[in-house]
């Protein structure tokens, strides 16, 4: 006679506290990116907890992969949204990267009223020379896993000659590389063949709250009237918050140019926050002057230091950037940095969560494996020599701050080659490399 497990049957059902608490959790402990992100998930969701199944989880992730945005954040919504509606999306999704944004506020204050100090210069000087190496890192990892073929690796190069050489913006960049995938799918398909940069090795776990034979639930069912509804929400919340912000602040307001610059941001984000960085550089830094190239390196690594997505790195920045518009005075600069921070949150997300909302019924109506297109393996090529690009020019102001015609900063050279070796040989945990050189860095104001 067979002996009935606990995987013969499904969970209980879960109440929205229940996962309200579990996506809190998982905002806290959401390091290692987004591969690390949803492996925590899987584990978490699909091997212990069951509640939902792994076809299904597939099947989720891979439409977040094509979306831009953070797919990790998008999954999590995605998941909530499918358990307990828009609430439960909303809960996941936002819950996903708050914890990060007032660690981030938190830090931003503390490195603008405090960095000059010699022992915090010191940190941030040793941390540096790492963003270096994790940056390079980021772009072989990705290079690995898309540059597969020649022409792939032409795609990377010419992206790197256009940005390095050429300055063209990123977006023409992106525009570019999605012309030539979309063609080469048609003229060359067996170029442009799609892989799942999160694979995750297919297993039975027992039977899930979400498995593959659960109906569709009444409310992620296609329906044209919802997509109207998700559409004129999602529209209608962001032109009464920039409407707000263009009476408050005007159209040239420093408030009103970050809702602006970064609800474009946001549509950039292919392949992940390193892809949208040079376009955030470009123009947080070079065109709206709201940093400089240094709070920008420091900016990268605080991102990579604390839990959600890294793409939160826009709230560093938008915290300087108000910190130093002062919009409500000299006295007030860490309100004026906190609401730019909160500005910029909002539309940096508010697409990746009606992106979800928007096309989860669609998705939920086949449960086929999606695939990248074949532009989307074209813009992920691209972004390989963007991303390279912006390691040489974090290179070129941390080795010599001065200028070239300057000594170079032997310390940073070293320290840079150290945590590339760390991190690429010995695969050590990118937390660990910086905060090693944060204290490096420290030590080497006693010296």
């Amino acid at each position: 006679m067979r002996v009935m497990t606990k995987t013969d049957s499904p969970p209980d059902t879960v109440s929205l506290k229940e996962a309200s608490l579990y996506w809190l959790k998982l905002g806290f402990i959401s390091f290692g990116g987004p591969a690390g992100q949803i492996a925590i998930m899987h584990h978490d969701l699909v091997e212990q907890k069951r509640w939902i199944s792994e076809s299904r989880f597939l099947h989720a992730l891979n439409y977040c992969m094509l979306l831009p945005g953070p797919e990790a954040q998008q999954l999590a919504t995605y998941i909530g949204w499918l358990m307990h509606r828009t609430t439960g999306g909303l809960v996941a999704g936002i819950l996903f990267f708050l914890p990060s944004f007032f660690m981030l506020c938190c830090l931003a204050w503390v490195y603008m009223a405090y960095g000059s100090v010699p022992l915090v210069a010191g940190v941030f000087h040793g941390i540096k020379p790492a963003v270096i190496a994790i940056v390079l890192f980021a772009a072989y990892r990705m290079g690995l896993k898309t540059l597969k073929n020649p022409l792939l690796w032409a795609i990377a190069m010419l992206a790197f000659i256009g940005i390095f050489v050429f300055k063209l913006p990123f977006p023409l960049i992106v525009l570019s590389a999605g012309m030539i995938g979309l063609i080469g799918g048609y003229l060359v398909p067996d170029y442009f063949q799609a892989n799942n940069g999160h694979a995750i090795k297919q297993q039975a776990y027992g039977l899930a709250l979400i498995d593959d034979a659960t109906p569709t639930p009444e409310h992620a069912r296609f329906s044209w009237s919802r997509v109207k509804q998700v559409m004129l929400w999602g529209i209608g919340l962001w032109a009464l918050v920039m409407l707000t912000l263009i009476a408050l602040f005007g159209w040239q307001g420093a408030f009103t140019q970050m809702g602006w610059f970064f609800t474009k941001a946001a549509f950039l984000t292919f392949g992940g926050a390193y892809a949208v960085l040079p376009y955030v550089y470009q123009g947080a830094v070079e065109h709206y002057h709201w940093l400089t190239p240094g709070q920008m390196i420091d900016a990268l690594a605080l991102g990579e230091t604390t839990p959600g997505p890294l793409i939160m790195v826009v709230t560093f920045v938008a915290y300087i950037g108000g910190w130093h518009a002062q919009a409500f005075g000299s006295n007030y600069a860490g309100l004026s940095g906190l609401m730019a921070a909160t500005i910029v949150t909002f539309f940096t997300f508010l697409p990746s969560l009606i992106f979800i909302f928007l096309g989860g019924p669609f998705i939920e109506t086949t449960h086929g494996n999606l695939r990248l297109t074949g532009p989307l393996r074209a813009i992920t090529a691209a972004v390989v020599g963007v991303i390279f690009n912006l390691a040489l020019f974090f290179a070129w102001h941390i080795y010599w701050p001065q200028g070239l015609a300057n000594a170079v900063d032997w310390f940073s050279v070293v320290l840079s080659l150290m945590a590339l070796v760390a991190v690429l040989k010995y695969r050590a945990n990118v937390v660990m490399v910086i905060v090693a050189s944060g204290l490096a860095g420290a030590l080497a104001q006693f010296f």
